[in-house]
């Protein structure tokens, strides 16, 4: 299946069912586990190495997850134990059951920023929002009707939704090689969607394992928190897409997080960043006057936002603002209602986006 004219193509039309695989290349298998949101799964790949499988990332810690992952380990999984389990990222669908597998025997590979995140987020439980948060809130101009909601419930908490992490994990490092399925891989390191995001190229194939930094036909969110207010996701995300351009090969096959594996990365990089920069632009015609996040969905994304996507649509707003303000293209006052207010530089033109 092609994606029109862009040279990007789908071999595998069809995702596996649930509790199913699909193999991709020899020893390498596809498997899905479903997440409650309106991006509906995660894709996750089991590499046979001979005595035990190394599966990369996990999907959420949830009763029906762990049932899956029982029902592939009786079933396509032949049985053989899951000794290695390798994490790109921390976010909960990629490492959420990373300390379940640690429990019956696993070890745990991933960056160490991203082990520092997770572990770091799992024992901040919180019952009700910190202040800094709904101060953030405030000046990112989330309504006064959501922030009282959000002020008023429970926050979502990593504990909720990824098991507990213990001690000792072995880093990967942007660099160097590990052993998975029989073939050597090269780690390459991303940043913008999460700090320290692991990548894995073959020397032996064309196959790269490309996380949620290599998807096709969406763009990973880049999102400011709470934590890092002033943060540039954007920039490290352009940065990193840019790196990657230099490996990039239209044969490659890159297994992804979400979505179908696919083939034609140079071109799928190539979009992935003049969607930013489109972004970018579109952002900078708006800024004709003070506007805060909240006031900036419809250039940025095109279209409306709904209550479900609201928060993620906040904090890539945020994002993409702070990448102006801090690339001089944009000034930033703090208007009457609390909110920061991003305007366009005078002396900048729209075209000449960085």
């Amino acid at each position: 299946m092609a994606d029109g004219a862009s040279g990007i193509r789908y071999p595998f039309p069809q995702p596996p069912m649930e509790g199913e695989a699909i193999t991709v290349a020899p020893g390498v298998l596809w498997l899905r586990l479903p997440l409650p949101m309106a991006l509906d799964h995660v894709n996750v790949y089991a590499l046979d190495d001979g005595d035990s499988w190394t599966v990369i990332d996990t999907g959420f810690a949830s009763k029906r997850g762990r049932a899956i992952w029982e029902k592939l380990l009786r079933g396509r999984l032949a049985g053989k134990p899951v000794k290695r389990v390798v994490v790109t990222h921390h976010h909960p669908d990629h490492v959420g059951l990373a300390g379940w597998f640690m429990e019956h025997g696993a070890t745990l590979c991933m960056p160490r920023t991203g082990w520092l995140m997770a572990r770091m987020l799992t024992l901040d439980v919180q019952d009700t929002p910190k202040p800094e948060a709904l101060a953030f809130y405030k000046l990112a101009g989330m309504e006064a009707q959501e922030r009282a909601r959000r002020a008023a419930e429970r926050p979502f908490n990593f504990a909720d939704c990824v098991a507990p992490l213990p001690l000792g994990y072995i880093r990967l490092i942007d660099g160097d090689t590990i052993t998975m399925g029989g073939r050597t891989w090269d780690i390459r390191m991303g940043d913008g969607h999460a700090p320290e995001h692991a990548t894995f190229w073959s020397r032996d194939c064309n196959l790269v394992i490309g996380g949620d930094q290599l998807l096709p036909s969406i763009s990973p969110n880049l999102g400011v928190y709470p934590t890092e207010p002033d943060a540039d996701p954007v920039a490290d995300w352009l940065r990193s897409c840019h790196k990657f351009q230099s490996f990039a090969e239209d044969g490659h096959l890159v297994l992804g997080g979400h979505k179908l594996p696919f083939t034609g990365l140079p071109t799928r990089l190539t979009q992935l960043i003049e969607n930013h920069h489109g972004a970018l632009r579109r952002l900078l015609a708006h800024l004709s006057e003070p506007r805060s996040a909240g006031e900036c969905f419809l250039p940025l994304f095109k279209r409306q936002i709904g209550q479900e996507e609201y928060g993620l649509a906040l904090v890539e707003a945020v994002a993409h603002l702070n990448h102006l303000h801090q690339n001089g293209q944009a000034t930033r006052v703090l208007r009457e209602d609390g909110a920061w207010g991003f305007q366009a530089a005078a002396d900048i033109a729209i075209g000449t986006i960085s």
